[in-house]
């Protein structure tokens, strides 16, 4: 499972067993040892363990500070921390998303990181130093980052005499190389192509692409690479022709030409199509970094990665990020921005790098990730060269999840063909803005 894909709500995550969690009152000093204690809340397992060794080697820097790691399941951690940041009980650093910062940096419960860690400013990722400044001022250190590629099947696609780098998507059909490309790697039980006669939808085996109702991996690169939006300022604006035609090609991949497998398998499910993927059932699968090591591990077939696929408007993808924020409320503000200092450097972002779990939000050790996979085999310049370019931007605003919550019933219903995708475009966008002003 990923990190930051699991910035977006409408996103299935791993459930940490409650176990796990080990949320604490951040004001507990260590009294035996007479150390401080600095509290820090992630929502992802796997990366709690690179901070466990990057905190070992802060601690040995800094004796008398105990940094101590609070790991809250997704499912737990937006109902909690709002509630935490009230009761005054919240961790003096803790992970967060752009759609859910932006409340809290409006209401002053965040320490102004561009005041404080200004200097280390420049060795961030900009694109994610971007996305956590509001009115003027950065509140986030970034901590990965992720774009977005395709994944594919090279026994598939050369079977099909498909090469993945050159497809381009249009909703112009005498433009779009994709479209027959899907077809060709989309196959029945009895062995016939989405694209020969005699082919039987409702017995696939093998489908072409992974469309689904997935933000990130998926449609808002659609709306992108289309010239289309979502947002305007903090507001939604989805019923632009752009949005409208992107989604509409991407609901028809689903239902018209049956390329990519039905909602209702998808839409509450969002691994279905990637286990399709590893299984060995799915030709290509856009989608960022977060399942590099699922891919690896089960997938027993030689697999690649290329770019994004192409629309009109070139390869426009999402460019999402998690940044750490501190608590404006912490008893102990100065060892708090000693932590977030480290947070920001290289050497604190190291086994991130190192152990393979994200691209980090220091620039000087991506190099360590990208030559992780090298070593295993894989090329990531298909994400770097998404996240070099031009980026489609990632929801932001105070309410914006409110928002996506109020939106996601009708978007469910475009995606299962059950509504017209102007019409239901037009529709969300009214309830979604009505959410942001409750």
């Amino acid at each position: 499972m990923g990190h930051a894909r699991r910035l977006l709500a409408t996103t299935a995550v791993v459930a940490l067993a409650a176990t796990a969690c080990a949320v604490g009152d951040s004001s507990d000093d260590s009294a035996d040892s007479g150390r401080t204690v600095v509290t820090f809340r992630l929502w992802d397992e796997q990366v709690a363990k690179a901070y466990e060794k990057s905190f070992a080697a802060f601690e040995k820097e800094h004796p008398d500070i105990d940094v101590q790691i609070q790991l809250v399941p997704w499912a737990d951690y937006w109902t909690k921390l709002p509630a935490d940041i009230s009761s005054g009980t919240v961790a003096d650093i803790f992970w967060t998303n752009t759609s859910n910062f932006g409340i809290y940096a409006d209401s002053g419960a965040l320490i102004d990181v561009g005041a404080e860690l200004g200097d280390q400013q420049k060795d961030w990722k900009q694109s994610v130093v971007e996305l956590y400044t509001r009115n003027g001022k950065l509140w986030g250190v970034p901590q990965l980052w992720d774009s977005i590629a395709l994944f594919y099947n090279k026994k598939l696609l050369e079977e099909a005499d498909i090469d993945p780098t050159t497809l381009h998507w249009d909703p112009d059909p005498a433009k779009d190389t994709f479209l027959p490309a899907a077809k060709k790697l989309t196959m029945d039980a009895a062995g016939k192509r989405a694209d020969e006669p005699g082919f039987d939808p409702t017995k696939i085996q093998q489908y072409g692409f992974n469309a689904a109702l997935d933000p990130q991996g998926i449609y808002w690169n659609f709306v992108g690479s289309n010239g289309g939006i979502w947002q305007d300022g903090d507001a939604f604006d989805l019923d632009r022709p752009e949005t409208v035609a992107a989604i509409e090609y991407v609901v028809d991949l689903i239902n018209e030409h049956h390329v990519a497998p039905p909602a209702a398998d998808t839409v509450n499910n969002g691994d279905r199509t990637r286990d399709l993927f590893v299984q060995g059932r799915m030709a290509l699968f856009q989608s960022g970094p977060y399942h590099l090591k699922t891919i690896q591990e089960q997938a027993d077939f030689e697999w690649g990665v290329a770019p994004m696929l192409e629309g009109p408007k070139g390869r426009i993808g999402v460019v999402h990020g998690v940044a750490a924020v501190a608590s404006s409320a912490t008893k102990h503000r100065e060892e708090t921005l000693e932590v977030l200092r480290w947070l920001g450097s290289a050497e604190g972002q190291r086994p991130i790098a190192e152990g393979g779990y994200a691209f980090p939000g220091v620039t000087s050790v991506e190099q360590a990730y990208v030559d992780y996979w090298t070593k295993q085999g894989v090329d990531l310049e298909a994400f770097l060269q998404s996240a070099s370019g031009e980026t489609f931007p990632a929801p932001v605003g105070p309410r914006v999840n409110a928002g996506a919550t109020a939106m996601d019933p009708i978007l469910k219903e475009i995606f299962l063909g059950r509504r017209p995708v102007a019409e239901g475009l037009a529709e969300a966008e009214r309830v979604g803005n009505a959410a942001l002003e409750q």
